[in-house]
């Protein structure tokens, strides 16, 4: 037997309102107004950042990579722009007990094949000693390379949970932006899409019609267990680590980090 709309065991709670087609294309050209105005802002405000002034600093300060300690101006890879995404990192924590936040991040940039083509090289940089993050770049199969820089100031190093921007000149290096917290969903694209459908993001924050599903916590989601439900609980870890092959059941999670 086939369920109808009007089923009330399939009908989903506060779903939009049903109507004929020119009425929703009416809708949506209203909408349409206002997204292209936003995207004319964010058109301007990309524009002033390229505007911003930089900052000169010291590019032969040492990283810590695969290949042992390497200048930061290998980072470049001999093109003349870099961003890098500066993962937080817990000492001595499981897999497992890394930050989601920062897992979900950097898994939606495996690859940089198209920033390379347009002379931008990518990175991710961390404070973990070198033997744990080479230890989870391999059991997450990351292939966009990482580096540790513990004990390195910024702008190289410092405060992590950052997406980062340099330029190079020859050897001179120069910090031309950074940003942080909401910032960094220019890389999550599951945020945008998500932000498209008519349930959002499920979180507390959103301004939702009445009667849809109450919203959780900001990146609650981000974590789960072994069957898809989102929790923080001994049995959890970020979402993306149950894609790996061969992924178990987490039997103790010990510490972990925090959605920033």
């Amino acid at each position: 037997m086939t369920a109808t709309p009007d089923d009330p065991t399939t009908t989903l709670p506060g779903r939009p309102p049903v109507v004929d087609l020119a009425t929703w294309q009416a809708a949506r050209d209203e909408l349409l107004v206002r997204e292209k105005a936003h995207t004319r802002e964010g058109d301007a405000i990309a524009a002033a950042r390229r505007r911003l002034p930089m900052v000169e600093f010291d590019g032969t300060v040492e990283v810590v990579g695969p290949d042992g300690p390497v200048p930061f101006l290998d980072l470049f890879q001999g093109r003349d722009e870099l961003v890098v995404y500066k993962h937080m990192w817990y000492d001595g924590a499981p897999h497992q007990g890394q930050c989601e936040g920062c897992t979900t991040t950097a898994w939606h940039l495996k690859e940089a094949d198209y920033l390379n083509a347009r002379g931008v090289s990518f990175a991710v940089l961390t404070t973990g000693r070198w033997d744990e993050v080479a230890s989870y770049v391999e059991f997450m199969g990351y292939t966009q390379p990482w580096y540790s820089v513990r004990d390195v100031d910024g702008p190289a190093g410092g405060s992590m949970g950052y997406l980062t921007c340099y330029l190079r000149d020859g050897d001179r290096v120069f910090l031309t932006y950074s940003t942080t917290g909401r910032g960094n969903e220019r890389v999550n694209g599951s945020l945008g899409l998500l932000d498209m459908t008519p349930y959002g993001r499920g979180e507390a924050w959103e301004d939702n019609p009445e009667g849809r599903p109450e919203g959780r916590d900001a990146c609650w989601s981000w974590r789960s267990d072994a069957d898809g439900n989102a929790t923080w609980g001994p049995t959890s870890r970020p979402v993306p680590q149950w894609t790996r092959p061969g992924a178990t059941p987490v039997e103790t999670l010990g510490r972990h980090g925090h959605c920033h």
